[in-house]
This record gives structure tokens, C-alpha cells and sequence, in this order.
């Protein structure tokens, strides 16, 4: 996430009506003007998630088109049933979980600093994969499991990488004092209601 701070700068800023000054989105790629929603890269070697328009959304959609520098990242969400995350050493109730190229499976929990991890215990991962075979599937680098369970929420989802950057940028923004405050667990709670709807508007 250190990486991406500007990239997701871009992302999250909504385009403001005409005559308000805001400065449209161009692809990071070609320079192209790109429309409020959109997909992105992840630029592998700096972390950083890349804002595309719709020709080289097409051009990177095509096994190895980016070799080992940039990975289109899906748009699938898939919402799973509940699975318990004790055995997985989630402490917390909002933690997304990434698998790496070389199978290491990380665990970030999303906090007003940014996003805090660990590495799972593989035995650990690969019980749950027994229990949810869905997870076999999950796009190393580029899609997450994302985890909800404060407040009594039981929201387990395989999303892209991009929604759990945008889930921390929400976060440090509205997070206030030492317990959130007011404005945080509606806004978290907004997320998760769009995320059924597909929607890829990235504005907050």
C-alpha cells in the first residue's frame, strides 16, 4: 500500500460536475481519457493499482499480456457463504486476505494508518480452501478474500485487489479519534452495500 498512495488518490477522486475544475482521469498507460468507471492494472513491481482505459483494458485481457510487470485486475465479486476465520488467525473482524505468486497467503487488516499483515499458516489456508473450494480459483496478487464480521456482519467476499484499496482509503479518511468516530462504520457500511451491485464508481 506505501506505493499506491497517489494512485489511489486518482481512484478515489469523483469527478466533479463541469465548471468545477476537477481534472479528468487519463489512462496511466496510453494517456487516454478514461471514464468514471473503469478498470485497472496492478503494476507488480511497485504495488500500485493503475487507472486504464476500455483499448487497453482489451489489450491486457489476454493471458501473460503483461508478462511479470502489469496484471489486469478482475472485476468479479463473488459472495461466499460464512466460513470461520479463528483457524486462519484473523484477529479482527475486517481483514482481506491475498495470495501470493509463490502460494504465501497474507492477511491485512485495513486500520487508519494504512493496512497492517501477517502471513497465514499454509495448513491454515489450506483447510479453509477444503471447506470453501472456491478459494482455489482466487488470482494471485490481483483478488482477495475480504472479510466482514463486525457488528454481527457475516460478509465473506472474493473481490478485486482494488476494492480493499479503496476500502482502506475510506477508512483513513473517515476514521476519527481513537475508535473511529461517527462517520467510519457508515462509510464501511456503504461499501459493503454497493458491493452486490457491481458498482465501480471509485468516489467516496
Amino acid at each position: 500500500m506505501t506505493g499506491s498512495a497517489p494512485a489511489l488518490r486518482r481512484i478515489l477522486g469523483r469527478r466533479a460536475p463541469p465548471g468545477h475544475g476537477a481534472e479528468l482521469l487519463h489512462c496511466e498507460l496510453c494517456g487516454a481519457p478514461v471514464a468514471d468507471m473503469h478498470r485497472h492494472l496492478l503494476d507488480e513491481r511497485s504495488g500500485a493499482p493503475l487507472c486504464v482505459c476500455h483499448p487497453c483494458t482489451v489489450l491486457f485481457d489476454r493471458p501473460a499480456a503483461g508478462g511479470d510487470h502489469y496484471r489486469l485486475i478482475p472485476d468479479r465479486r463473488v459472495r461466499m457463504a460464512p466460513f470461520p476465520t479463528k483457524g486462519l488467525g484473523v484477529p479482527v473482524g475486517l481483514a482481506y486476505l491475498v495470495a501470493q505468486p509463490d502460494g504465501v497467503v497474507v492477511a491485512n487488516y485495513p486500520n487508519p494508518l494504512g493496512s497492517t499483515h501477517y502471513e497465514v499458516e499454509p495448513q491454515q489456508w489450506r483447510d479453509v480452501v477444503g471447506q470453501r473450494p472456491e478459494l482455489d480459483g482466487l488470482a494471485p496478487t490481483v483478488e482477495a478474500v475480504l472479510i466482514n464480521t463486525v457488528h454481527g456482519a457475516e460478509q465473506h467476499w472474493i473481490v478485486p485487489i482494488d476494492d480493499c484499496y479503496r476500502l482502506v482509503a475510506i477508512i483513513r479518511t473517515h476514521w476519527r479519534g481513537l475508535s473511529g468516530g461517527n462517520e467510519v462504520w457508515p462509510a464501511i457500511d456503504a461499501f459493503f452495500d454497493e458491493l452486490p451491485r457491481g458498482n465501480r464508481h471509485f468516489g467516496i
